[in-house]
């Protein structure tokens, strides 16, 4: 409710202040004119002051015009930066605790080789959640340095999707063929790190929204004949409103409560998916899945087909 009011204020009292700034400006021009008429020699004093009146008043609102802008950009920011805030403390305190916790244990008791084995590996995953939060720190900050010329080479997408696919899948702890994928051979001109950090999120993300009970993950590439290669990741979870969509790609912008969230992040990584594929001068589209619930982003890349692989392939990870 506090969210909804912060903005919802400043909001009112500029189209408040608008109203009147014109209410006071038609009123001005209307008094001016009339007095002019009435007057008659001294008409062009009318006139003079006519315009400077117009003048000052159309600065005003315009000032008034950009204060209401200005505000409801830094609430929005500020509404950002908390729910970032909300997000790391939650990502680094829930692994720290946990860590905390298994090593006190070993510290404290004995315990059987097969429950040490088990704590390793939650250790290593939480480590491993840890180490992701920081990587995407960075990489939001790496966004700011431009390429340099000599940075890109032609990268093979299609072996880019498999290998990214195959990083998400170990990483979730998930059979190899909950992605399905389905490419072609293609070729685009980029960093080999910037296209593989857009298809990790996209792919990471798709994992994690997936359904809970028979996650479905596919990974579809086409070949437009205008020197295109599309690229689309869907999913069968919940599926994001229309309303929301253009929301998502905002820095630090997850959906819903931090406090109430069962799945870990930072909102930082579809906002570095937009920010690498603008300067791959590339475009991302939401949709939903064609068939069944769930969510279909959609990349258009400039690419070209690889002649050295004459056919498609249709597979799963195998």
């Amino acid at each position: 409710m506090f969210e909804r009011r912060s903005l919802r204020w400043p909001i009112t009292l500029g189209v408040v202040m608008i109203v009147l700034v014109v209410v006071v400006l038609v009123g001005w021009i209307i008094g001016s004119i009339l007095l002019a008429f009435r007057s008659g020699e001294s008409a062009g004093w009318y006139w003079a002051w006519l315009s400077i009146g117009t003048t000052l008043l159309t600065f005003i609102l315009l000032g008034v015009v950009m204060y209401l802008v200005l505000s409801i950009k830094a609430i929005n920011l500020s509404r950002r930066q908390s729910n970032f805030i909300d997000s790391v403390t939650h990502e680094l305190k829930s692994p720290i605790a946990s860590l905390k916790l298994y090593i006190q244990t070993l510290n404290r008791r004995q315990i059987s080789p097969a429950e040490q084995e088990s704590f390793f590996k939650d250790m290593l995953e939480d480590g491993e959640r840890l180490d992701t939060l920081i990587n995407h720190l960075l990489d939001v900050a790496r966004l700011e340095r431009m390429t340099k010329p000599g940075e890109e080479e032609d990268v093979s997408l299609d072996e880019v999707l498999r290998s990214c696919s195959e990083q998400v899948c170990l990483r979730h702890q998930v059979p190899i063929d909950t992605v399905q994928l389905d490419l072609q051979p293609a070729i685009i001109r980029c960093r080999r790190v910037d296209l593989e950090l857009v298809f990790r999120n996209l792919i990471d993300n798709a994992v994690k929204y997936a359904a809970d009970e028979n996650p479905a993950v596919e990974v579809k590439m086409d070949l437009s004949e205008a020197g295109r290669v599309i690229v689309r990741v869907s999913d069968n979870g919940r599926g994001i409103p229309p309303e929301q969509r253009r929301k998502i790609f905002g820095r630090f912008v997850r959906l819903g409560s931090e406090l109430e969230r069962d799945k870990p992040g930072t909102g930082l990584g579809l906002y570095i998916v937009r920010t690498l594929l603008a300067r791959l001068r590339s475009k991302i589209q939401v949709r939903d899945r064609p068939q069944g619930q769930g969510t279909m982003f959609e990349v258009n890349l400039p690419g070209k087909q690889r002649a050295a692989i004459a056919e498609s392939t249709s597979l799963p990870l195998q």
